[in-house]
């Protein structure tokens, strides 16, 4: 069995760390290598890193900063945010990235989670999928979770997975922000219906909900922003918990 992970997500806007709540009311949460390297010292397995203005401004995400995380970061780390061809995924594999998450490009021309695949390997491509729960069904957003889609989540992941795909970052829009637990619901049905990894986003508030979300669900990575980056729960209180609660995670 996949040992749980523990994964910080840095959305990244003009140079700096931020948060919003339902991917709005964004706030600033501090600059990205300095809190990078508070994680790596609490214990954090992974670093996500995501340029959330990349897409619709229609730009690349930052070479430089990811070179600048590399330098100072010995855990894997994932970048996302304006990614539409091998070539970019090359610059930011070059300049340090492990892995990089595509979202809103994978949507409009899927064949290109499979053109990363087959140059860099399933490993490398994480789709992220920003979804939300309208008209009783759970559907796909891009654009930072702008513009709605005719995408049914299930549906969209099997095909992720199909052309490729080597992990799904799940965030529920609902939930995203609200501190009120991860969306068990659609974190359920996702990892029912493919056999990669899943991370789930969205909703992170307290230690049981990371609880609840690996119990319940077969999520293998809980992904969290604003309780770690306003110091509300440490990584390794929140670890320690886990291990408590016979949760196998890496130590």
């Amino acid at each position: 069995m996949l040992k749980k992970r523990i994964i910080p997500c840095l959305d990244i806007k003009d140079g700096r760390t931020v948060k919003g709540v339902n991917f709005i009311d964004i706030r600033d949460a501090g600059d990205p290598i300095e809190l990078s390297k508070k994680y790596v010292q609490q214990g954090a397995d992974e670093l996500v890193f995501l340029d959330i203005t990349a897409t619709i401004e229609n730009r690349k995400t930052w070479i430089e900063l990811v070179t600048n995380i590399a330098e100072d970061v010995n855990i894997p780390f994932t970048v996302g945010g304006g990614i539409n061809s091998v070539e970019d995924v090359r610059n930011l594999i070059k300049a340090g990235a492990d892995k990089v998450s595509i979202n809103s490009s994978a949507v409009k021309r899927p064949e290109l989670i499979n053109e990363i695949a087959q140059e860099f390997g399933s490993q490398c491509v994480v789709v992220a999928v920003d979804t939300k729960f309208e008209e009783d069904e759970w559907k796909v957003f891009i654009h930072g979770g702008r513009t709605p889609t005719t995408l049914k989540t299930v549906d969209w992941v099997k095909r992720a997975e199909m052309l490729g795909a080597g992990e799904i970052l799940l965030t529920s829009m609902n939930n995203d922000g609200t501190k009120n637990g991860f969306d068990l619901d659609i974190t359920n049905q996702v990892t029912e219906a493919i056999n990669i990894p899943v991370i789930a986003s969205g909703g992170a508030g307290k230690l049981a909900h990371f609880k609840d979300v690996f119990e319940q669900t077969k999520a293998t990575g809980g992904l969290a922003a604003s309780i770690f980056h306003y110091g509300e729960i440490p990584i390794n209180k929140l670890k320690n918990y886990l291990d408590a609660q016979k949760i196998a995670i890496r130590k």
